[in-house]
């Protein structure tokens, strides 16, 4: 019984010792596509789920699409039903790396290149931008700002609309990660 015992102890320390991913289930990834002088484009996903591996550098994201909230309920449905197809194509994702990771130097808000795939509306593409890393209390939070245009992942805006949305899409992602 003893021996079984330490046997669990040993297993639990050491996940906790050598585990190295931080994620989150309750991240905030925020867009804005709004143009001067008409009703803001804009929505929220505070549902967003993330991992970072910290001895390599290797981060993913995924945000349900119909998680996006807007302030206008209308906005929202036009957004899900016609824009983003978000039955067809329910899910964004990102899979890449923090170039030159280092967890050993979070103590200050550093700055490092983020690369990878981000897919939305069924098209993948590369991106690259700056990602802020700043460790505080055991847990890493993250801050990344990049621009998107929604042509290049075929999402089409009605003539109709289009002075009123913008081509180019701003995209805010806010992450708290902690130990699994």
């Amino acid at each position: 019984m003893k021996k079984t015992i330490v046997l669990i102890v040993f297993i639990f320390v050491g996940n906790v010792i050598f585990s190295q991913k931080m994620m989150t289930r309750t991240g905030v990834i925020k867009f804005e596509a709004s143009v001067p002088a008409f009703e803001p484009v804009a929505a929220v996903n505070n549902s967003v789920s993330a991992i970072l591996d910290e001895s390599t550098g290797e981060f993913a994201a995924l945000a349900l699409i119909k998680a996006f909230k807007f302030k206008a309920p209308l906005m929202e449905e036009h957004f899900n039903e016609n824009y983003i197809e978000s039955s067809k194509f329910p899910k964004a994702t990102f899979k890449g790396k923090i170039i030159n990771f280092d967890a050993s130097k979070l103590s200050t808000t550093s700055k490092y290149d983020l690369e990878g795939d981000l897919t939305i509306h069924g098209v993948t593409k590369k991106i690259k931008t700056k990602i802020s890393l700043f460790l505080k209390d055991g847990k890493i939070k993250t801050d990344c700002n990049f621009t998107v245009k929604a042509i290049d992942f075929d999402i089409k805006i009605p003539s109709i609309v289009k002075n009123k949305v913008s081509e180019d899409v701003n995209i805010t992602v806010d992450f708290v990660l902690s130990e699994k």
